[in-house]
């Protein structure tokens, strides 16, 4: 049986994981937009709107199972649409376009550090319960824009690394590249259970505690 504190501590993780999901992909629209290509704006993509942007597994059934499990909470909204043919310099913009999703969660993680810096001296004087729910929920947030970059940024399909490394990639490299992201599933469901139910690693965690995790900790001073 989950506590209340628990019931709600799972519903603010995934809230903020489906908003900064959001605005991940408003980002990928919005630059796309700048480099030549209207086709997000166009669909009504660019918008704060959650309900244009979210998908009823990956930004409500996956957080709630991920948070229910205990473990890291992830989740995506719909993937903004864009036509690279339209983008005026495509190698340059294809790589604008997909690091504007990662960066977008670096900035919503720098904002929210400045933000907490500034409460935390107010709640460390007087633990209220309303400047504790303040703190919470923007260390929470934080955190999901970190985990959201970083594993966004491994660079196997659908997620923006494998957009970003194909472009320094060139010949016979960029065609192996290509042979390999065939499998990006079977792998990314590799990472994520079978190495660690099996042989008790996770490569996965290790990789998010080693890079978001240790922002996360430089950035709250901690």
């Amino acid at each position: 049986m989950l506590s209340t504190s628990r019931i709600i501590s799972i519903l603010v993780s995934v809230a903020l994981v489906m908003f900064a999901a959001m605005i991940h992909e408003v980002a990928h629209g919005w630059v796309a937009y700048k480099c030549g290509d209207n086709t997000a704006k166009n669909a009504g993509r660019l918008t704060l709107n959650p309900m244009a942007h979210l998908d009823p597994f990956g930004s409500v059934i996956l957080p709630l199972v991920m948070a229910l499990m205990g473990g890291a909470i992830f989740a995506y909204a719909k993937p903004v649409p864009y036509n690279p043919n339209n983008l005026r310099n495509r190698r340059r913009d294809e790589l604008l376009v997909a690091l504007a999703g990662p960066c977008s969660n670096l900035l919503q993680a720098l904002v929210a550090a400045a933000i907490f810096r500034a409460v935390w001296p107010l709640y460390a004087s007087d633990p209220s319960t309303f400047l504790y729910w303040v703190c919470y929920v923007l260390s929470s947030y934080i955190y999901v824009n970190l985990i959201l970059m970083f594993f966004n940024l491994i660079p196997l399909p659908p997620l923006d690394g494998s957009s970003i490394i194909g472009v320094f990639l060139t010949g016979h490299a960029l065609e192996t590249y290509y042979k390999v992201q065939r499998y990006s599933l079977p792998i990314l469901l590799l990472l994520l259970y079978i190495v660690p139910t099996v042989f008790g690693i996770d490569p996965l965690g290790i990789y998010l505690n080693a890079t978001a995790g240790n922002l996360y900790d430089i950035l709250l001073g901690a």
